[in-house]
């Protein structure tokens, strides 16, 4: 028991002193802060290495400030090895009651689970801590798939709890870190390099390769493999591999089934599919569907696929050149996601629309373009918006220098500028 308790006093703050936080992620914690203060469960998806522990961290530096006293902060991470005891529900409802039989806080406990879906059944743990009206626990919590809220848990907690996705730095934020004067230099430099908190700690290009191919292997083993029982392995991280090399491209799930049977591979359209989810899941990919902007209905088929991170296909699958525009279009797909969008790939009188954005009752179309070089290129990006009817926002994001005038309400914006629109 003595081993237990040292455990969580080296990992929680009760003395008062904070660990280092890193990098304030503002946008997130103004976010979340306005549901600080309920019985509402707040949870944190998104990949693993994208920053949810520190952005934890971060809210608990919040609730001090605010007057919490740091004995009603329970902190445990599932990811540390001291915690390796911890496996299931069972031990987890011992360690909580250890810790108030041993600190005894008084009023409402905090209870911080990161990484929570490592612990087997503790949703049961988290449901009833939540109902039991004869203690007052706030609950928040941090998981790398997304499947931790899927099917009875969903309906365990309807209506009692909030998500909130976390994706690795923004551009932004990125630009924020580096404190670089020059905005268009920052943005090419984070087009080369990605916004996964580790990276700007690493030392060199070689290190950096290897901490990402470390990040893309334990989350295909722990997050997949292991949870999905993942009968091809091999045949899955090909996919990734694939589906990074793709992004931005319309594709379908026959045409990958087609391109891997032209390799020899056997598999089919279920086992594609499923494994894509998989990926999705994992928060490695993203997955953007076709919308109609006549019919008001999405076009089942044919969608788009965007990696989660720049530093996938800077580190890992360098060799495969995609074009800029391409990335460039991968990267405002996350600029908008982070946004808090809901992103299309629009569909219009047989013209493709890069994307439709809702927020809300906001709705505005993109055209993603690396350079207006030359009048060909500039009419058929601003008349794939100009042939859309209707009066909602419609912006050109390319990396132009200069910026081009209106044209019939449509606007040119520049891409390390995209926030200031969002």
């Amino acid at each position: 028991m003595e081993e237990i308790i040292a455990v969580l006093e080296k990992y929680n703050f009760w003395d008062g002193k904070l660990p280092a936080v890193g990098f304030v992620r503002d946008t997130y914690l103004k976010r979340i802060q306005g549901f600080v203060g309920n019985k509402l469960i707040k949870v944190f998806v998104g990949q693993r290495r994208a920053g949810k522990s520190y952005l934890l961290r971060q809210l608990i530096q919040y609730l001090v400030q605010t007057g919490v006293n740091p004995k009603n902060i329970l902190y445990i991470n599932k990811e540390y090895t001291d915690f390796d005891f911890l496996t299931g529900s069972g031990e987890l409802q011992e360690l909580v009651s250890l810790y108030t039989s041993h600190i005894k806080p008084k009023g409402r406990i905090y209870l911080f689970l990161d990484e929570v879906q490592d612990i087997q059944g503790w949703e049961h743990v988290v449901n009833s801590y939540s109902q039991d009206y004869t203690t007052d626990f706030e609950i928040f919590l941090s998981g790398s798939n997304s499947r931790m809220l899927s099917g009875e848990l969903a309906g365990m907690l309807s209506g009692r709890y909030i998500s909130f996705q976390i994706f690795p730095f923004s551009f932004q934020e990125f630009a924020g870190i580096l404190n670089m004067d020059n905005p268009k230099e920052a943005f090419l430099q984070y087009m080369q390099t990605g916004g996964l908190p580790e990276l700007f700690h690493l030392p060199d290009q070689e290190t950096k390769r290897h901490y990402m191919s470390a990040i893309k292997d334990t989350v295909m083993l722990r997050d997949i493999i292991q949870r999905q029982n993942i009968k091809d392995a091999r045949l899955l991280e090909d996919l990734f591999a694939f589906l990074v090399n793709n992004a931005s491209n319309l594709i379908s799930i026959s045409s990958i089934v087609k391109y891997f049977k032209g390799k020899n591979r056997k598999t089919n359209y279920e086992t594609i599919s499923s494994y894509i989810d998989c990926l999705q899941n994992a928060f490695l990919v993203h997955k953007a569907e076709r919308y109609s902007v006549k019919g008001k209905e999405i076009i089942s088929g044919t969608c788009k696929y965007y990696i989660n991170d720049p530093a996938f296909k800077n580190y890992i699958y360098p060799g495969f050149d995609s074009g800029i525009g391409y990335f460039l279009e991968n990267i405002v797909f996350l600029q908008l996601a982070m946004a808090g969008y809901k992103v299309y790939v629009g569909h219009f009188r047989n013209r493709e629309v890069d994307f439709i954005a809702t927020y809300n009752a906001r709705t505005i179309y993109f055209q993603v373009a690396y350079l207006l070089a030359d009048q060909q290129t500039t009419e058929r990006e601003y008349s794939a918006l100009e042939s859309i009817p209707d009066n909602y926002e419609k912006f050109i994001v390319s990396l132009d220098d200069v910026l081009m005038s209106d044209r019939k309400g449509i606007k040119h914006i520049q891409a390390w500028h995209l926030d200031k629109i969002l």
